[in-house]
């Protein structure tokens, strides 16, 4: 419910943004304006850009090797996704690789990782080359990790006190090494001025978790959204904030785009706005028709860091240049309640509330209690067996009227939840997807199954249990 309503006021300020707008356009910079360097520093500032012969080369190739290895084999797939109620299928290709049992979710849409290389997990790739690709990324995960870390270290000394640079890159230096040589926090780090406290925040702040692999090649789309408050052109990714993340935590994003295969600028000597032919990323401050926007260009082997609360403040797009492009885009994932191992936990502690008689070896549950039945059902252990229970005639009419109650809320939230997946099942968007990339509508059992639990279509049970509510009324 959180979800709809935030859905919901923001595209209200969305179409109020437009309609002050009218025909006309918000002004934005690129690095070929006067004031550009000056608005990025006052507006702009917790976006970091880093060049791309910053990074080692072995690093550079190893990556950019392993991007065509994962196309080449195929690896690379188009979300289905859901936005103000309707499915569309992402006109990028996205493949999700990360700690073993990590989940994403974006859009409706939840991805489970490719596991990258892990000591204690035995991981088995379809192929070396697979294999090689995952390792490049944990490697360049790490080496974004650290320089996240000395950019939000740069960060923090700079909004505290004025210091000369040369302090703030010694400091900035010590407190990366710090991070790759011990590994956990240390007791002692008087010799980084870096409280543990510190310590920790900025290492779960940039301790990705995954990265959200993107490609795409815009000559081959039919259709590309334009960009509609500033006039920028062709958007690969439209105007967002990224979901489910570790609050203030930073996205660290690396571009590769094929030049070559494309004009990689344009022919004209001097172009108003942004060149076509040239990836960019869009940032504009959220809601805002006052401060410019920016629009940065992205060329081999770039990346940039988002600090702090900027995804919060802050909306970024993708806008697309002439070549094919990929990136890999790290992430602290909010995974509290996004991995197998808590899906798993989850079961347990649903099952926890089922015996077994030792004789008859039929299922039972040990408790009625109203916020048993609500915490089983919402973990989604679904049985016939509660209905059987509150049937018995030795159930005491009050609580069996409040039991009843409790499970005719999350059952009417299954059955609505239920319905919009069947939807989507059906959507002209996904009977587009090929056939092994169609979503199905599970959980699926037929009726001869044993102990069999409640049908897929829950509005018979649910007029059997609204019937029943009213009649101990």
């Amino acid at each position: 419910m959180k979800r709809r309503a935030g859905e919901r006021e923001k595209e209200l300020k969305k179409k109020k943004l437009l309609e002050e707008l009218g025909e006309n356009r918000l002004p934005y910079m690129t690095p070929a304006d006067a004031d550009f360097h000056q608005l990025w520093k006052t507006k702009y500032s917790k976006l970091i850009f880093r060049k791309s012969d910053t990074i080692p080369e072995e690093l550079h190739q190893m990556v950019q090797e392993g991007f065509l290895t994962l196309r080449k084999h195929d690896c690379f797939f188009q979300d289905l996704v859901r936005i103000k109620g309707k499915d569309f299928v992402t006109p990028v290709s996205r493949i999700l690789i990360g700690n073993p049992g990590c989940t994403y979710k974006y859009l409706n849409t939840r991805l489970f990782t490719v596991p990258w290389p892990t000591e204690g997990y035995d991981i088995k790739y379809c192929s070396p080359g697979v294999h090689d690709a995952c390792k490049a990324l944990i490697r360049l995960n790490d080496y974004l990790h650290i320089e996240a870390v000395k950019a939000l270290q740069g960060q923090n000394l700079f909004e505290t006190k004025e210091i000369k640079d040369s302090t703030v890159t010694d400091r900035e230096q010590n407190f990366a090494t710090s991070f790759t040589e011990k590994g956990s926090v240390s007791k002692d780090q008087s010799n980084c001025c870096v409280s543990e406290d510190d310590y920790i925040s900025l290492k779960n702040r940039t301790s990705y978790n995954l990265t959200l692999l993107n490609y795409m090649d815009p000559l081959q789309m039919l259709y590309l959204k334009q960009e509609p408050y500033f006039g920028m052109g062709n958007m690969a990714v439209s105007w967002h904030h990224d979901e489910n993340l570790l609050e203030r935590s930073t996205v660290a994003v690396y571009s590769y785009s094929c030049e070559g295969s494309a004009v990689e600028e344009s022919n004209e000597q001097k172009l108003k706005g942004r060149d076509p032919a040239v990836w960019h990323v869009g940032l504009k401050v959220a809601w805002d028709i006052e401060t410019p926007g920016l629009a940065i260009p992205l060329h081999q082997g770039d990346f940039y860091l988002m600090l702090d609360d900027l995804n919060m403040t802050h909306q970024h797009c993708v806008l697309a240049g002439f070549s094919p492009r990929f990136s890999s885009t790290h992430r602290v994932a909010d995974c509290s309640r996004g991995t197998l191992e808590y899906i798993f936990g989850q079961c347990e502690l649903a099952l926890q509330n089922l015996q077994t008689d030792s004789e008859s070896m039929a299922l039972s549950l040990k408790s009625l209690e109203t916020a048993v039945v609500k915490q089983v059902e919402e973990i989604h252990n679904e049985t016939s067996l509660v209905l059987s229970e509150v049937g018995k005639e030795e159930q005491i009419e009050e609580q069996r009227n409040e039991t009843l109650s409790c499970f005719l809320l999350v059952l009417t939230e299954r059955q609505k939840l239920r319905k919009e997946w069947t939807a989507r099942c059906q959507s002209e968007a996904a009977e587009s997807l090929p056939e092994d990339q169609k979503p199905e509508c599970h959980p699926f059992w037929t009726d001869d199954e044993c102990n069999m639990p409640l049908p897929y279509d829950l509005e018979e049970v649910i007029a059997n249990l609204q019937n029943l509510v009213q009649s101990v009324e």
